[in-house]
């Protein structure tokens, strides 16, 4: 399990929250049969946890490289929204702010279809729109749904940044308008450049952890590109060295991810 405060610490509800529903139960998450204190609470799918286990349970999925979480109960496989984990792990706005970084750069090109759980590939790089075709056959009527919020489509189409369901947002590319810029201490010239981007390839977060070179290599799709100016490696180096500024300079923070059209 990675280092987060939330593992290093027990939490506990409290017994007087009249939000959560208490069971006398054993906690179905502990896996590693550890004890919490911690009076059991119900999930909507009907499984007890405690704060703890909850917390865990949800890191380890994210570790895993998933941007849900799923009940980790044999046989259940309920999906959890990230609100309902957050009221009942009593995520604190640091841990939020972990989740929610890793939730993005989790992301992946397919996603569940909100209606029949289906696997469904988003065909359009511009169109927060997607159609279920599962979806629309058993209605008899186009089902669409949003990629960003992940509910069915409210609004006109199509759309590039929201639709018109409370609350839609894309945390990937909020990540992109508002994190902080790095400082390059080995590329002379540098200023600007975002500490998270987008693969150019693959639509992936990645962090920008080195202050050596101004190169990074996409952990997903294993290619090589400038942090700077976002051109592969091979381009980059054809004007300038891995440690001077690049020809076309700090290319602006990206406004839409990626889709990795793989061959």
């Amino acid at each position: 399990m990675g280092s987060n405060a939330s593992t290093k610490r027990e939490k506990c509800y409290d017994p007087r929250d009249p939000t959560l529903t208490f069971v006398d139960a054993e906690d179905d998450l502990d896996f590693l049969c550890e004890g919490f204190a911690s009076l059991r609470a119900q999930m909507s799918c009907g499984h007890a946890v405690t704060p703890t286990s909850l917390t865990k349970w949800c890191l380890k999925q994210l570790e895993d490289g998933e941007s849900r979480f799923v009940c980790g109960q044999f046989g259940c496989g309920a999906e959890w929204s990230y609100a309902e984990v957050c009221k009942m792990a009593l995520l604190t706005p640091e841990e939020k702010k972990h989740f929610e970084r890793t939730m993005a750069l989790n992301a992946t090109d397919s996603r569940s279809c909100p209606g029949c759980k289906s696997s469904v590939a988003r065909q359009i790089l511009f169109n927060l729109s997607v159609r279920c075709k599962v979806c629309t056959a058993k209605r008899g009527r186009a089902y669409d749904f949003c990629w960003q919020c992940m509910r069915e489509w409210k609004g006109p189409q199509p759309r590039s940044d929201r639709c018109e369901n409370d609350g839609c947002s894309d945390l990937s590319l909020q990540t992109l308008r508002t994190c902080p810029d790095i400082v390059f201490q080995s590329v002379t010239d540098v200023t600007g450049c975002p500490s998270m981007r987008a693969c150019p390839t693959c639509g992936s977060l990645l962090e920008h952890s080195s202050i050596e070179c101004k190169n990074v290599v996409c952990p997903r799709c294993k290619v090589q590109f400038c942090f700077v100016c976002l051109k592969t490696t091979r381009k980059c180096l054809k004007t300038s060295t891995e440690f001077e500024p690049c020809s076309r300079g700090v290319a602006p923070r990206q406004t839409f991810i990626p889709v990795w059209q793989k061959k």
